[in-house]
């Protein structure tokens, strides 16, 4: 889990950088990642590394939310 951590900043800007594009495809019709990388499959691949990005967040959010990720065991008798 410490490996994960080291990639924080990466994955955060990652997620910026998904989140301005859903803006800019919300708001004035414009793709950023299709305007850079053209339509093909590189598009493809940079989509898929920020919702990889994004699924790398799933720990954290779990965490700030306090939820419980592991199996909890009955104590007592």
């Amino acid at each position: 889990m410490e490996f994960l951590r080291r990639f924080e900043p990466i994955w955060l800007v990652l997620v910026i950088i998904a989140g301005l594009n859903w803006a800019f495809a919300a708001l004035f019709d414009w793709n950023m990642v299709t305007a850079i990388f053209g339509s093909g499959t590189l598009t493809d691949v940079v989509y898929c590394i920020l919702g990889f990005a994004a699924l790398m967040f799933v720990p954290r959010l779990l965490e700030d939310l306090h939820v419980p990720t592991g199996r909890v065991r009955p104590t007592g008798a």
